[in-house]
């Protein structure tokens, strides 16, 4: 589904990306896991052709990107920190991404009532909370039913009550056959809905496969454990 080959970011003499091989394939709930600085966000964005790589290819189902912005119709993204009109409604602003995507048939509305958007229908978005922001923030990204799901700390800023609700929405999508990647410092995630770990220090893929492998491989009894040993350099 996702396939990275050599892929390589450089930004003057910083090495962001450092000749990763990435697969992420089909139907997969993906986490890409590292300490701050170690490449996960210029992964994303390289796939998302939000920065351009000085090296390597990116593929999507086969198709290499070229330039060619229509394959983004098949994601929902959600960043970390979403920016909105300040002055447009919450309603406002999920009606001007329909007309802009023209795609009414086969929307996905099921987080609005979940995450109580309704009551922030008709307030603008300098007055919502951070919080709230990111409950719009998460409905945007499911909202077209995309078949690729990459969302960047969708836990952030979000209550035990909503983080719970998107979690169980992405187990659900998941289990309808979406592509799902994404990144979390909430271990508690990690050990609850990783299947595949994709993990990056300094730009480079120290480890990828399956949770139960790098729990095996790094002689660990869970999944935090395993990731801390890596984080602290330590090899496998």
């Amino acid at each position: 589904m996702i396939k990275a080959i050599q892929l390589s970011k450089r930004y003057c003499t910083l090495d962001a990306l450092k000749s990763i091989d990435v697969e992420i394939s089909h139907n997969s709930l993906t986490y890409i896991v590292g300490p701050n600085g170690s490449g996960k966000t210029t992964f994303i964005k390289s796939v998302l052709e939000l920065v351009k790589p000085s090296s390597g290819s990116i593929y999507i189902d086969n198709i290499k990107l070229n330039g060619d912005h229509a394959y983004r119709y098949k994601i929902g993204y959600m960043p970390q920190i979403a920016s909105f009109p300040e002055n447009l409604t919450v309603k406002e602003v999920i009606n001007l991404l329909k007309e802009i995507r023209g795609n009414y048939n086969s929307l996905d509305e099921e987080l609005i009532p979940k995450l109580n958007l309704v009551n922030e229908y008709d307030k603008p978005i300098r007055t919502l909370s951070g919080g709230t922001k990111q409950k719009l923030n998460a409905v945007i990204a499911f909202l077209f039913n995309p078949e690729i799901l990459i969302l960047d700390e969708p836990s952030a800023g979000l209550d035990p009550v909503s983080s719970s609700l998107l979690k169980d929405k992405i187990v659900k999508e998941k289990a309808n056959g979406k592509t799902v990647l994404f990144t979390s410092h909430i271990m508690s995630e990690l050990e609850e809905l990783a299947e595949n770990i994709i993990f990056l220090l300094e730009g480079a893929v120290c480890f990828s496969g399956k949770k139960e492998e790098l729990i095996a491989v790094t002689e660990e009894r869970n999944l935090e454990r395993a990731i801390a040993k890596l984080m602290m350099g330590k090899n496998l």
